[in-house]
C-alpha cells in the first residue's frame, strides 16, 4: 500500500465569498460553508471565525479539531464510513492543509449526567501560557461555532458536530486540487530490510461500552468489546480514525491527533533505516474485570508476535484503570521476548512528588514520559472570546462552579485545555533531573 501525502502550508486564512488556495493564503467562502453546516436540521445556528496564533483570543466549547484533507486519487475518500461509504483507504494521493486546523465548537448540554459519556468541552488560548501548553497554540484556526437544538441525544449531537466539521475540512482541502504541492511525502511499507528489527506500534484505546459512542471509531464504527486489530498506518493518514465529537478533553487525543500521530510518523520515517515498521495494533482497553485486562494484554502481545515483532512501542489514550491493561500488555510483550517501550503521560501531583503512574509491572523497564497532566496553569484575561460559551466550568462534574470565560483562569490540571496533555510525544519537551 503506497500513499502520497501532498502538503499545502497555510499561513493566512481569509473569510470572503470564494474558495481559493494561493501561495499559503486560504480564502474561504463563508456563506457557502455556513450553508453546508446548516443543512443538518439538528444544528440551530452556525457561524465562522478565524483565530491566528498570537491573537489574544480564547476559544471555548471545543469538541474536536481536524486537519483539512482530501483524496485526489486512490480508492475511497477521507473520513470513510462517516462522509462516504466504507471503502478501504490508505493508497493513492491525499492532500493536506498543514499549519491550520478546523476547530468544532458547539453549545450542547447533553442527556448523560455522569460517567465517561457525559458531554465535555475544552478551551484554547491562541497566545501566552495557554498557547504554549497546547500543541494547537501555534496553528491558525477556522472555528466553527454551532448551537445544537435542545434535547438531542449524545449520538445525534456527535453525528451533527462531526459531519459538519469533516464536511468543512474536506471542502477546504479541495482548494488544493490541481495546484503543485510545497512538499510530497511517500508512505510505503512494502520494502523491508532483513537485517533490521521488526517493530510494531500498540495503541491502547480507552473505550466505554455503556454508551452509544465508545470514544474512538474506525471507519466510523465505534471500537467496543473487540479484541486487538491490526490496521495499516496509511489508514490513519486518510482519516479512518475519529473520535466522539461531544467530548473535548485535554488528555483525550482528538481527530487531528490521529491524522498526525507522532509515534506512527516517527516509526514510519525510520522504516528501512533503523527498523522495519510492521504495522499498528489497535487495542481496546479499560476492561471492567482483571480477567478481561489479562486477556486483552495477551491478545495484543500474541498479535505482535504473529507479525514477527522483535520490538514494540506501547502507548494509550485515556485515564484511570485503563492503564492496568496497558502495563499488562507491556509485560505480555516482554514475556514473549519482544523488547517493549512504554510511552505515556504521567501524573505526579502539583509538585511532581506523587506517584507518576497508577500501576507498575517489573517488566516496564523502558518508559518515556511525555510530560505531566497534573500541573497548575494560569491563564490571563482574554481580549476576545470565540465560541459558544462566555462562561466556563472549572471542573467537569455537573453543578461545578463556573467563571467568566474571558477572565483570569486557574486550572490545577491540563484537562480543560485542548491538546494540553501530550499523550503521544508530539511536543519537544526536555527533562531536567534534580
Amino acid at each position: 500500500m503506497r500513499l502520497e501525502l501532498a502538503d499545502y502550508p497555510v499561513k493566512n486564512i481569509r473569510l470572503d465569498r470564494s474558495f481559493e488556495y494561493r501561495a499559503g493564503t486560504l480564502t474561504i467562502d463563508q456563506p457557502a460553508l455556513e450553508e453546508i453546516i446548516l443543512r443538518d436540521g439538528r444544528i440551530a445556528e452556525a457561524s465562522l471565525a478565524v483565530v491566528c496564533s498570537g491573537d489574544k483570543v480564547r476559544i471555548t466549547g471545543i469538541r474536536d479539531i481536524v486537519e483539512p484533507r482530501v483524496k485526489v486519487s486512490g480508492n475511497g475518500q477521507v473520513f470513510p464510513g462517516i462522509l462516504g461509504p466504507v471503502e478501504a483507504v490508505g493508497a493513492g494521493r491525499t492532500h493536506r492543509l498543514s499549519g491550520m486546523a478546523v476547530i468544532a465548537t458547539a453549545a450542547y448540554e447533553g442527556t448523560v449526567r455522569a460517567g465517561l459519556g457525559v458531554q465535555r468541552s475544552a478551551l484554547l488560548d491562541a497566545w501566552g501560557a495557554g498557547a504554549a501548553a497546547s500543541k494547537f497554540g501555534g496553528l491558525s484556526h477556522l472555528v466553527l461555532i454551532m448551537k445544537l437544538h435542545d434535547g438531542l441525544s449524545e449520538l445525534d449531537a456527535h453525528t451533527a458536530i462531526q459531519t459538519a466539521e469533516f464536511q468543512v475540512a474536506r471542502r477546504l482541502a479541495e482548494t488544493t486540487i490541481g495546484i503543485e504541492a510545497a512538499n510530497l511525502e511517500v508512505f510505503d511499507l512494502s520494502q523491508r530490510d532483513a537485517d533490521l528489527p521488526n517493530v510494531v506500534l500498540v495503541q491502547g484505546c480507552l473505550t466505554d461500552n455503556h454508551h452509544v459512542h465508545s470514544g474512538v471509531s474506525y471507519y466510523g464504527l465505534p471500537i467496543r468489546e473487540s479484541l486487538s486489530t491490526v490496521v495499516h498506518p496509511n489508514e490513519l493518514l486518510d482519516c479512518a480514525m475519529a473520535v466522539n465529537a461531544t467530548r473535548g478533553i485535554g488528555y483525550f487525543p482528538i481527530t487531528w491527533d490521529w491524522q498526525n500521530h507522532p509515534l506512527m510518523l516517527a516509526l514510519y520515517r525510520d522504516h528501512g533505516r533503523r527498523l522495519n515498521f510492521s504495522g499498528m495494533i489497535l487495542q481496546r482497553i479499560r476492561y471492567e474485570t482483571f480477567h478481561g485486562k489479562e486477556v486483552i494484554a495477551q491478545n495484543a502481545a500474541q498479535l505482535a508476535a504473529t507479525l514477527g515483532a522483535q520490538g514494540a512501542v506501547v502507548t494509550w489514550l485515556g485515564s484511570g484503570n485503563a492503564f492496568v491493561d496497558v502495563m499488562l500488555t507491556v509485560r505480555a510483550c516482554e514475556q514473549r521476548g519482544i523488547a517493549t517501550v512504554l510511552v505515556t503521560y504521567e501524573y505526579g501531583g502539583k509538585d511532581g512528588v506523587d506517584s507518576p503512574l497508577l500501576f507498575y509491572v517489573p517488566e516496564a523497564d523502558a518508559v518515556v514520559s511525555t510530560g505531566s497532566r497534573d500541573r497548575w496553569l494560569e491563564l490571563p484575561e482574554a481580549q476576545r472570546l470565540v465560541g459558544p460559551y462566555d462562561r466556563v466550568q472549572i471542573l467537569s462534574y455537573p453543578g461545578a462552579p463556573v467563571a467568566p470565560a474571558d477572565g483570569k483562569l486557574t486550572f490545577d490540571a491540563r484537562d480543560m485545555v485542548i491538546g494540553g496533555v501530550d499523550n503521544w510525544g508530539k511536543e519537544s519537551w526536555i527533562c531536567n533531573a534534580y
